[in-house]
C-alpha cells in the first residue's frame, strides 16, 4: 500500500467574481493558466482532471492520495470576506474531487486564516463536505502559524479531531537570500521557521495537535534538533521546558520531500519511522516512476517501510483500522 500524502489540485474553473482566481485556457493545450494575485502558473490537466489523476496514480504505483489546494490559493492578502468565498468554492471542488476519486483520494480544505475567528468557525464545515482536515500556510501575512492569535483555531482543530497540513509558504520579503533562492533554500528556512513556531511557541503546551503534518520535512528543522536538545539540557531543571525539543518534535508528522535519500534516512533515524510520510508535491513536482522506490535506498525493515509508505498517512488522517482494511482490499 502506497499513499502520497502531499499532492495538490486546482479547480478547472472559477466563478467570474471580482478578486477570485482565474483559470485561463491555453490554445491547443489541455493545460490552463492559474492567475491569482502575483501568481501566473501553468497547470497541467492532471491538476483538475480526476480521470487523469487516477491514471497518474496508477502509473506511479500510488494507491491513494491526500490532496490539498495548490498553495497559491492560500492567499491571505485578500479581504476575509473574499477569502471565505474563495475557500468555500475551492472546498466544494476538493469535495467533488474526493467523491470522484472513489475512495482513493482524501481531501483537505482551506479557510481564511487572515481572520482567525472566521477561519475557526469555518472549520466545522469541512467534515460535512467529506474533507479530512485543513491546509494552512506556515505563516499568515508574515505572522508565524504558531502565534498565539491562532490558539482558538487549533483548539477547534482538537475539538473536531481533524488533521492539519502545514504547507511552507515562501516569504517574498526574505531579505537574507537572493530572489533566485526563495523557492529552494527559502522554502527550507520558512519550513523550519513555521514548524518551530508551532512546536515551541507555546501552542504545543495548550493544544493536543495530534494530527499535524509539515511539508518538506519542516525544512532543516530535524537537523537542528540535536543542537536544541543540547542547549535544553544546559538549562536548570526548573527553568526549562518539561520535554526536550526532539521529544516535542516527535509528536508530529513530516513528509519525505527532501530530495536526497541521505537526508531522508537521517530524518527517519532521528524522528522515527512512525513520524514520516511519503509526499511528492505532485503534480507541481514530478514523482519517481514508482513512488515506493523512494524508500529503496533506505534499506528499511518491513514494518518501517509500511509505516512510511502508508500507515503513517492513515494515522495522520485518523482513519480507523477497520476502514483502512476495507480501502486496501
Amino acid at each position: 500500500m502506497t499513499i502520497d500524502a502531499h499532492a495538490h489540485i486546482i479547480p478547472r474553473d472559477f466563478p467570474a467574481h471580482d478578486g477570485f482566481p482565474r483559470m485561463e485556457a491555453i490554445d491547443h493545450d489541455t493545460a490552463r493558466t492559474l492567475l491569482f494575485g502575483t501568481t501566473n502558473f501553468r497547470a497541467k490537466d492532471v491538476f483538475f482532471d480526476v480521470e487523469r489523476r487516477i491514471e497518474a496514480m496508477d502509473a506511479a504505483g500510488v494507491d491513494e492520495e491526500i490532496v490539498s489546494p495548490m498553495p497559491p490559493l492560500l492567499n491571505y492578502a485578500v479581504t476575509p470576506v473574499l477569502g471565505i468565498s474563495i475557500a468555500r468554492y475551492v472546498n466544494d471542488v476538493v469535495a467533488r474531487y474526493v467523491r470522484d476519486g472513489e475512495g482513493r483520494i482524501h481531501g483537505l480544505g482551506i479557510v481564511p486564516m487572515q481572520d482567525p475567528q472566521l477561519a475557526t468557525a469555518e472549520l466545522a464545515h469541512l467534515p460535512s463536505l467529506g474533507l479530512r482536515g485543513v491546509e494552512v500556510a506556515s505563516h499568515v501575512n508574515g505572522v508565524p502559524i504558531g502565534d498565539a492569535r491562532f490558539t482558538e483555531f487549533f483548539q477547534e482543530v482538537d475539538r473536531l479531531g481533524i488533521s492539519v497540513f502545514v504547507h511552507t509558504m515562501p516569504r517574498m520579503d526574505e531579505v537574507a537570500l537572493p530572489a533566485s533562492l526563495r523557492a529552494s533554500i527559502g522554502v527550507g528556512l520558512e519550513g523550519a521557521r513555521g514548524a518551530t513556531s508551532l512546536l515551541f511557541g507555546g501552542m504545543a503546551d495548550t493544544c493536543a495537535l495530534e494530527h499535524v503534518l509539515f511539508s518538506h520535512a519542516a525544512g532543516g528543522l530535524p537537523l537542528m534538533l540535536a543542537r536544541a536538545d543540547y542547549f535544553w539540557a544546559q538549562q536548570p531543571e526548573d527553568a526549562r521546558a518539561a520535554e526536550p525539543p526532539s521529544t516535542v518534535a516527535r509528536r508530529f508528522f513530516y513528509d519525505s520531500m527532501v530530495f536526497d535519500p541521505r537526508g531522508l534516512r537521517l530524518i527517519v533515524d532521528y524522528l522515527g519511522s512512525d513520524r514520516v510520510v511519503l509526499g511528492t508535491d505532485f503534480p507541481a513536482m514530478p514523482r519517481p516512476d514508482r513512488l515506493a522506490d523512494t524508500l529503496d535506498a533506505l534499506d528499511l525493515a518491513p514494518e518501517d517501510h509500511e509505516n512510511i509508505a502508508s500507515r503513517n498517512a492513515r494515522a495522520f488522517l485518523s482513519l480507523e483500522p477497520a476502514a483502512l482494511d476495507t480501502l486496501s482490499s
